[in-house]
């Protein structure tokens, strides 16, 4: 059965860290683009890293930009996402993604076919 499951999101003070996990069953994430997109109430999925193959660039939005980061751990088969410096605004459902791989990532919704169930994130005081 195909499964992506993310774990370690959570309440987190202004200024805090997070690393969100994802573990794939079913499919091998490094055969795999793989991206984190995010969702905040009465707002559009947006995508905040991707990254395609092992030779190609790591994708981040100007918002999360030197933040974040996106790693793969292929003997794992698990994917993460390292945040930083959260600001109250980073709060929203976080959500792993795969799909087909390019050296160069796109990081929106459309591109990704296998999708987890999300966690949830809150930067709060």
């Amino acid at each position: 059965q195909l499964q992506l499951v993310e774990s370690g999101g959570g309440l987190v003070q202004p200024g805090g860290s997070l690393r969100l996990s994802c573990t794939a069953s079913g499919l091998t994430l490094d055969k795999y683009a793989v991206g984190w997109f995010r969702q905040a109430p009465g707002k559009e999925r947006e995508g905040v890293s991707c990254l395609g193959s092992s030779d190609g660039p790591t994708i981040y939005p100007d918002s999360v930009k030197g933040r974040f980061t996106i790693s793969r751990d292929n003997a794992k088969n698990t994917m993460y996402l390292q945040m930083n410096s959260l600001k109250p605004e980073d709060t929203a459902v976080y959500y792993c993604a795969a799909g087909p791989l390019y050296k160069l990532c796109v990081p929106i919704p459309s591109a990704y076919n296998y999708w987890g169930q999300g966690t949830q994130v809150t930067v709060s005081s």
